[in-house]
């Protein structure tokens, strides 16, 4: 009797295919009270809609409102939040992924949508990983409207899943930050990162654990904790970060470091004519930025590439506007420091590079 016929001999059914609507639909149920966490003024209606509506006549006090819009997943670092079991914290992860980029331009956040992909709907777990998006978005400042968990037997395991989201912000035009901003003197701000974020886990799952032999659940004293707790430890979400600095200070361009590294993603928003130096003896990456490095003996440049080595955003100003920005950015808990500078581009052939050893 193949699997998708039904336990009584009949025909075939969606249920014996391996596909449980009811789970999905207990999942729903869970899910609800987190979605509702996340709402804001202009979300109408609740969840279960085919749509999620947003009521766009709350764009009327723009004079020429420019919506942005993102989307992305976490990658690779699923299998760590499912092989320790833990599914609460990666929601943090796709907002971070989705949310600062749409900040980078200077837009509000203002709503997401979530797509879950499972091998087998546990109505707990999918609704976990809701709970987390639903923080995510309560610390970006936006509203969760929607989303789509899908189950797909025989493609993925039982314990198997992934993530991704959208997401829509606004910003006026003339607040538009970006490349055409900048000038030469203006000084380029680091803001520290959580940990390893949510980029270039395939190269530190290939080390850590192919290579070095690591488990997750190993004590390693210079992270004080296991190698799981380091690993899982949420991407830092700086959207409200980013909007304060733009309040407080003339904040010429942001640049979300993830996939790429620090030099490549800050070159995206240097203007061609422009260069801009970033000094690394201005910070110390934490340990787990050298764990990779020693047990893989993975080199320097291939690191600064792939992750993003203690800078999870940067924030380009000018110079009279440094002390405020340090001041606002410390006032919110976040470390920061002035970290390079811009100038013109001269000999150089990129947009963006490291100079100095990292401190010790």
């Amino acid at each position: 009797m193949s699997q998708a016929t039904s336990a009584t001999g009949g025909g075939a059914s969606y249920a014996a295919a391996g596909v449980d609507i009811e789970a999905g639909d207990r999942a729903v149920e869970l899910m609800k009270e987190w979605v509702r966490k996340t709402q804001r003024p202009e979300v109408l209606g609740g969840l279960g809609g085919f749509a999620g509506l947003f009521d766009a006549s709350a764009l009327k006090r723009y004079e020429r409102p420019l919506l942005a819009s993102a989307t992305d997943g976490v990658g690779t670092k699923v299998d760590i939040a499912r092989r320790m079991g833990v599914y609460d914290t990666i929601g943090h992860d796709l907002v971070a992924m989705v949310m600062d980029d749409i900040v980078v331009c200077g837009a509000e956040p203002l709503f997401m949508t979530d797509y879950i992909c499972v091998g087998k709907v546990h109505p707990e777990r999918v609704a976990g990983i809701v709970k987390g998006i639903a923080e995510g978005c309560v610390l970006a400042g936006c509203a969760l409207v929607g989303g789509e968990t899908a189950e797909h037997p025989g493609l993925l395991g039982p314990d198997d899943f992934d993530v991704a989201g959208a997401g829509t912000g606004v910003v006026e035009a003339d607040r538009l930050l970006g490349a055409d901003r900048i000038r030469t003197g203006d000084v380029v701000i680091a803001m520290a990162s959580s940990g390893l974020h949510s980029n270039g886990y395939s190269l530190v799952r290939h080390v850590l654990f192919d290579r070095a032999g690591m488990a997750l659940e190993q004590q390693v004293d210079e992270l004080g904790r296991t190698l799981g707790e380091e690993l899982l430890e949420p991407t830092r979400i700086y959207s409200l970060d980013c909007l304060a600095l733009t309040r407080t200070t003339d904040v010429h361009a942001f640049s979300h470091i993830t996939g790429g590294g620090l030099a490549a993603n800050l070159a995206r928003v240097v203007p061609d004519h422009l260069h801009a130096t970033v000094d690394r003896s201005t910070w110390a990456p934490g340990a787990i930025f050298d764990l990779v490095g020693t047990a893989g003996r993975v080199e320097r440049l291939e690191l600064e590439k792939t992750l993003n080595m203690g800078v999870g955003m940067m924030a380009v100003v000018p110079a009279d506007s440094v002390d405020v920005a340090l001041t606002t950015l410390a006032d919110r808990n976040l470390d920061a420091w002035v970290a390079g500078e811009i100038t013109e581009r001269g000999d150089h052939s990129t947009g963006a590079a490291l100079t100095g050893d990292y401190a010790s």
